[in-house]
């Protein structure tokens, strides 16, 4: 601990961060292996008369459509509480135990009211955890707090699709227990695997994280709602929901490239080990980066980070459409990450000035419900707009990019002020 002390890291921010980097690893081998799993003759039933690549979209997107709305509610409420470390528990739960039922799944609507329960656990998770970040730092080191944070939850997320094809590919499995022999699929694997690392999750968040004392200014006013026009005057909309908005934007943007694995393989003629390289390169740029860019924005400010984010989603996202090379799409993946970067931490941090004491779950709830609901969407519509042509998807998201560019220049003031003869120290 005493590295994250000389870094400017909370010892329990670092904690939180690795038990949410355990738990995605888990969550994230959903991503790859539900749309096999539905490929697969383990699934029968009623299709609800949608082609496999739809179904995909709809169970993937799932998860987002439940959890966003939720998001302000439960944000409030620990706000109101001041409680939120039991709420990320009872969410571990609730993702430990949908986890272990995949493996009991036989048709889609077993699917589709197993990722409906993830999505409840995830809004109990997400804007909880990123208001106890809040709460555990200062605007003077709130932006490295909230890149090291996404730094580990992102190695995890980007961990888990890595390994989860070869942990499918690899079954079945066979266990010998004294005089019992227990064999099990690549899916069930996969899925007992990602009811494992909840339950680390759990343990080390139940015995290690602590709430913080309650803010003074905590109550009834925490339950009142984030405005979305701005009232100060000094804009047109709150500052708050534009960010919001270009979260929106942004998830958009980068989940736009998931339902479309097989398309995308034999478009490159490649195979599905690089498809999920490509998937990971933007994990990888963004792992590498929004620590050591969420601590620059404490000291040169956050606003323009997030514009030159946005910017550099403009091309990096519309340029997947045209690639015809699988090298240069990992290439592509990995610069949208670098804006990806540039963009969600700052954004967060720059929340997290505005939020009042005693507010951070409903203030910040609004980017993380605008998130989930862009990277929702994101399949979901990439899964449709594709019939239009290849290209439509990404030529769509990197629209969005380029009006949120405008919307954070002009309706996005900054908190921090630069300090350029400091600079973050090792």
């Amino acid at each position: 601990m005493g590295v994250a002390d000389r870094l400017g890291i909370d010892p329990q921010v670092l904690t939180l961060a690795i038990a949410r980097m355990t738990e995605s690893i888990g969550n994230s081998f959903l991503i790859v292996v539900l749309p096999l799993f539905i490929g697969s003759e383990v699934i029968r039933g009623d299709a609800f008369g949608l082609t496999e690549v739809a179904i995909t979209g709809i169970v993937l997107s799932l998860f987002g459509f439940v959890n966003s709305p939720l998001q302000p509610f439960t944000g409030r409420i620990s706000d109101r509480t001041g409680r939120r470390k039991v709420f990320v528990l009872v969410g571990l739960v609730l993702i430990g135990v949908a986890s272990f039922s995949y493996s009991l799944a036989s048709t889609y609507w077993h699917l589709v009211g197993l990722r409906m329960l993830q999505g409840v656990a995830g809004a109990l998770i997400i804007p909880t955890t990123v208001a106890l970040v809040n709460d555990l730092v200062s605007e003077s080191n709130r932006g490295g707090n909230m890149g090291t944070y996404n730094t580990f939850r992102l190695l995890g997320f980007g961990a888990g699709p890595i390994a989860a094809g070869a942990v499918v590919s690899a079954g079945p499995y066979a266990l010998s227990l004294g005089p019992i022999d227990v064999a099990f699929s690549g899916f069930d694997a996969a899925f007992y695997f990602a009811t494992l690392t909840a339950t680390v999750s759990f343990v080390l968040v139940a015995t290690l994280i602590h709430d913080p004392e309650d803010p003074e200014d905590a109550g009834e006013d925490a339950l009142s709602a984030v405005a979305v026009v701005d009232r100060s005057g000094r804009g047109l909309l709150d500052p708050v929901f534009t960010l919001g908005v270009v979260s929106f934007f942004m998830a958009v943007g980068i989940a736009l490239f998931a339902t479309l694995g097989d398309i995308i393989n034999a478009r490159l003629d490649q195979g599905p080990t690089m498809f999920g390289f490509q998937f990971a390169a933007f994990i990888l740029s963004q792992i590498l980066l929004q620590t050591p860019i969420g601590r620059a924005t404490d000291f040169y400010g956050r606003k323009n980070f997030i514009v030159i984010g946005m910017v550099l989603l403009v091309p990096t996202t519309f340029v997947q459409g045209v690639i015809l090379d699988p090298w240069v799409m990992v290439a592509a993946r990995f610069a949208q990450g670098v804006a990806g970067a540039l963009v969600f931490a700052p954004a967060l941090a720059l929340a997290g000035d505005i939020a009042p004491a005693g507010k951070s779950g409903s203030t910040l709830s609004v980017l993380t419900m605008a998130f989930g609901f862009g990277v929702a969407f994101g399949p979901l519509a990439s899964g449709f707009l594709v019939q239009l042509g290849f290209v439509v998807p990404f030529a769509f998201g990197a629209a969005l990019a380029a009006v949120g560019v405008v919307l954070v220049w002009t309706q996005v003031e900054e908190t921090v002020t630069p300090d350029r003869s400091a600079a973050p120290t090792d």
